[in-house]
C-alpha cells in the first residue's frame, strides 16, 4: 500500500554552517510516498523541488543574494537540476515508531547512499538526515577542497530536519 504525502503540511528545513556561523532556509517537497505492509514502512520515493530553495535566517537583498547563489552553478545548480530524489531501499525496525533507513539519494548528477532514523507514527514521520555534499559535487567553499578559505570555509555536512504527513 502507498502512503502519499500531503505537500502543502509537509516541511523540509535545511541547515548548513561555515567557520563564521550558519544559515537555514526550507526546500518544498514536490511529491512523495511510503510503501507500507502491516503498518510498518517497507519503502519509498521523495522528491524535492529544488528551485523552491528558501533562505529563512537573513532578510533583503543579502536572503536574495544567497537563495541566488545556492541556486547556481557553485551550490545546486538548479535550472539544470531541478529535483532532488530519495529512494528508500532498505527499512529496519529498531523499536516502536522508530525506523533505521537506508536509501539513495541524488543530487545534480551523483546518487550516493544515506543512511538515518525516521521516527513514524500514524500520520505522520520525522527524521534528520545529515548529507555531506562534497560527494554530490557541492564543493563551493568547501575546505576538504580549497585551502586559504579561513572564515569562508563551509563545512561539507548539512541537515534536513524532515516532517512529513500522510
Amino acid at each position: 500500500m502507498k502512503k502519499e504525502i500531503k505537500t502543502q503540511e509537509s516541511n523540509v528545513i535545511w541547515k548548513g554552517k561555515k567557520l563564521a556561523g550558519s544559515h537555514s532556509g526550507t526546500i518544498d517537497l514536490k511529491e512523495g510516498y511510503l510503501t507500507m505492509e502491516n503498518n510498518e514502512p517497507t519503502g519509498g520515493e521523495f522528491v524535492m523541488d529544488m528551485t523552491s530553495i528558501k533562505v529563512t535566517d537573513l532578510s533583503g537583498k543579502t536572503k536574495q543574494q544567497l537563495e541566488d547563489h545556492l541556486k547556481n552553478e557553485d551550490f545546486f545548480s538548479v535550472d539544470k537540476y531541478p529535483t532532488a530524489k530519495l529512494v528508500v531501499k532498505n527499512v529496519v525496525k529498531k523499536d516502536d515508531g522508530t525506523y533505521g533507513i537506508l536509501g539513495d539519494l541524488s543530487i545534480k548528477e551523483d546518487t550516493n547512499p544515506v543512511t538515518f532514523e525516521q521516527e513514524m507514527s500514524d500520520n505522520s514521520a520525522a527524521a534528520k538526515v545529515v548529507i555531506d555534499r562534497s560527494k554530490f559535487n557541492v564543493r563551493y567553499g568547501s575546505g576538504s577542497f580549497f585551502s586559504n578559505l579561513g572564515d569562508n570555509t563551509i563545512h561539507d555536512n548539512f541537515e534536513l530536519d524532515v516532517n512529513l504527513k500522510f
